[in-house]
Order: C-alpha cells, then sequence, then structure tokens
C-alpha cells in the first residue's frame, strides 16, 4: 500500500500521473520550515516529518510526505493570511524570479529516502487589477506564495527552468526515479 501523507489534490494528481494507487492519509500537523536550516533541509525536514507522522499509524505502507517552499531571496512565502498578505505576495513576485523548492519523503519499514528539487520560476510584471481579480478568484489563498502554477495564476509565469511538478507540489521525475528503488 501506498500512502499519500497530504490533502492535496495536486499531489494526488501527480501520483496518478505516475500510476500510483495512493490512500490519501493527511498529515495533521503543519510544520514551519526551521529559518536556521538551509532552505532545502528546512523543506525535506517538514516533508519528513509529515511521512513519519503519518508511518507511525501505516508502519506496513510506503508513505509520501511532501513540502513545497517559494523562495524570493531566501524568504519563505508561505501561504497567505488573507487578502492583504496574498496582495502583498503577488506585488513582490510580479516581474522578478523567484524559487519554489519541494521536499520529498519516501518512508518505508525497509527504506527511507529524502530529498529536495528546485525550480525557478519567473513572474512578468503584474498590473494591481490582476493582481485583485486573482485573490477574488480565491485561488491563491492557500497556496505558498499566493499562487497555482497548474490554475490561474499560470498566467503570471512567463519562464521556468526546473520541473513543472516541482512547482506544483510533487516533483514527478524525480519521485518516480526514487520510487524504483523502493519496488525491488
Amino acid at each position: 500500500m501506498i500512502v499519500l501523507a497530504s490533502n492535496s489534490p495536486r499531489r494526488k494528481e501527480i501520483c496518478a500521473l505516475l500510476d500510483l494507487l495512493v490512500t490519501v492519509i493527511p498529515a495533521r500537523h503543519e510544520e514551519a520550515p526551521d529559518p536556521s536550516l538551509s532552505p532545502e533541509n528546512a523543506v525535506m525536514r517538514v516533508a519528513r516529518a509529515k511521512a513519519a507522522e503519518v508511518f507511525a499509524s501505516c508502519p506496513d505502507a510506503l508513505v509520501i510526505g511532501a513540502d513545497t517552499a517559494v523562495l524570493l531571496e531566501n524568504t519563505f512565502l508561505g501561504k497567505p493570511r488573507d487578502e492583504a498578505d496574498a496582495a502583498r505576495m503577488l506585488r513582490a513576485l510580479s516581474g522578478r524570479q523567484h524559487r519554489v523548492l519541494t521536499g520529498v519523503a519516501l518512508l518505508s519499514r525497509e527504506k527511507e529516502d529524502v530529498f529536495c528539487e528546485s525550480a525557478s520560476v519567473w513572474f512578468r510584471r503584474l498590473a494591481e487589477e490582476e493582481i485583485r481579480a486573482y485573490i477574488a478568484s480565491g485561488e491563491p489563498m492557500d497556496k505558498a506564495g499566493a499562487y497555482g502554477i497548474q490554475g490561474r495564476g499560470a498566467k503570471f509565469v512567463s519562464r521556468i527552468d526546473g520541473d513543472f511538478y516541482t512547482v506544483m507540489g510533487l516533483p514527478c521525475a524525480a519521485l518516480y526515479e526514487r520510487l524504483q528503488s523502493f519496488r525491488k
């Protein structure tokens, strides 16, 4: 059995692309990234904590935990607290490049693999009315960095360097490759 320790419909969709039949058991504890760690180690630590929490109740499963962070000049942009916070984040991203990191933890009784993938994303310059309309759609409110690349936020992205799915929340190619060692 494979368990996805996330309630994210995007992560479930990515698992389906990999032909993984997953049982969704979301981790309850949302841990903030530790600012004393490098950004990569911080997202890996959170991903592992999520996977470990679910693995404790499913010790015979392979558990996948993940954490995605948006970084602008090494500052974490989490999920917006409210509409004003979403507007602040979108203004900060406007016309600039940022990084998206996704940490992934694979835990089973026999093996553990924790890794991080990174993608660089460039936003075109956003007009205030675009920001207001996007916030009014409700889409940015539950997403790190206040945007979803797989939704209406795609129109803001002028370029991406790295795995699109890393930005969406689960690095597809890297996950597929690493899962092969769990199937042997």
